[in-house]
This record gives C-alpha cells, structure tokens and sequence, in this order.
C-alpha cells in the first residue's frame, strides 16, 4: 500500500498533475454553464412547441372537415 502512495506523491508532485487538476476544474464549470443554459432557456422553448403542436393540431382537424 505504500507503493501507491509514494506513486500517488509522486502524480501530485509532477505538473501533469496541476494541468489535469486544472482541465478538470474548466470541465466541471463549462458543463455547470450548459447544465444551466439548458435549464434556463428549456422552459421557454418547451412552450413554443407545445403551441405549435396545437396550431398544428387544429389545421389538421379543419383540414379533414
């Protein structure tokens, strides 16, 4: 079990570690954003098409008469 934590040591120690760190971090925020975005923008969206799947509804109905 030692073994792995002097590996583990030496992972934090290198800069690889700071720059996977790093990424880690910028991937966790720009998926945070789209989750978000996502969230934000879903409800207005969601109200569009279930008006147009009326409209679309309706000229069908008539269509048929």
């Amino acid at each position: 079990m030692s073994r792995f934590f002097k590996k583990l040591k030496q992972f934090v120690t290198q800069e690889v570690a700071a720059t996977t760190v790093e990424y880690a971090v910028m991937l966790m925020l720009i998926v945070g954003m789209c989750v978000t975005a996502i969230q934000l923008v879903g409800g207005p969206v969601q109200g569009f098409w279930s008006n147009n799947q009326e409209k679309i509804e309706n000229a069908v109905k008539q269509g048929d008469e």
